[in-house]
């Protein structure tokens, strides 16, 4: 009788191939694997195989798995300081990665009550909202929406349809220089807005930072919050005293079976 104990199991087999394609570059970060069924017939075996397989590859952190969505290769996270001086394209290039920002929608509204707090100025003053999507090496990595003071800041508005750049808006409204005053960090799940701008599935992890930049005379120009993906960015705090929350449960995550 023929001796098989020397044989690779199957699943490991196609761990070894799938780790091979990404290796010879036929699958890039971000890339979508195929699907189960597809490999499945790739490979002459059943979807639990597949699965099996992959799953040596997740553990290896090679490919990460979105519920509903599939199989993706997994990117090496872009280090993001935090700090005094807080500049994203900097950041990105230092990094070595290639920034960009996509604007997604720019209004001016009233400021409620806690924006105005963060702001310094009345409840229902006006801001200039800056939403948009941040980008490294063409991969979405953050959802953010800026909020600037009208009164403080004449022509920011007009100076945001320019350039897509906070720093170069600033400075033309008049700011030369800004600093980060403070930081909140909070562990969030996406919502379908955010699970559709990032690639991610709704109610994966994101870490929701909430920041005040203020000018040289010490007043807020700048009230920010940004969701990061977290398997895409790690956020590195230089000389910042950080409030960080707990990440909220799935809906429904306590209850008995």
């Amino acid at each position: 009788m023929r001796d098989s104990s020397d044989k690779t199991p199957i699943w490991k087999a196609i761990a070894n191939a799938l780790r091979s394609d990404l290796a010879e570059g036929r699958y890039v970060p971000g890339d979508k694997l195929p699907t189960e069924a597809a490999l499945a017939d790739r490979f002459g075996v059943n979807r639990h195989t597949v699965r099996h397989g992959i799953s040596v590859l997740v553990e290896e952190g090679l490919v990460r798995t979105r519920r509903g969505a599939g199989v993706f290769v997994a990117a090496t996270p872009t280090d993001y300081p935090i700090g005094n001086r807080v500049r994203f394209h900097e950041n990105l290039i230092a990094a070595g990665r290639r920034p960009e920002k996509r604007m997604l929608a720019l209004d001016e509204r009233a400021a409620t009550i806690g924006e105005a707090q963060a702001l310094q100025i009345e409840a229902g003053d006006p801001v200039c909202a800056y939403h948009g999507l941040s980008l490294a090496d063409g991969q979405p990595i953050a959802v953010f929406e800026s909020l600037f003071p009208i009164l403080r800041l004449q022509g920011i508005t007009a100076a945001l349809t320019e350039t897509s750049s906070v720093t170069r808006a600033l400075s033309i409204a008049g700011i030369d220089d800004y600093t980060r005053a403070s930081t909140r960090l909070t562990a969030v799940r996406a919502t379908a807005t955010h699970a559709l701008l990032l690639n991610v599935g709704e109610g994966d992890p994101l870490l929701r930072s909430s920041s005040v930049n203020t000018c040289a005379i010490g007043k807020p120009v700048e009230y920010g919050r940004t969701w990061f993906a977290g398997d895409r960015v790690t956020l590195t705090l230089e000389d910042q005293k950080v409030i960080e929350k707990p990440l909220p449960e799935r809906a429904g995550a306590n209850r008995a079976a």
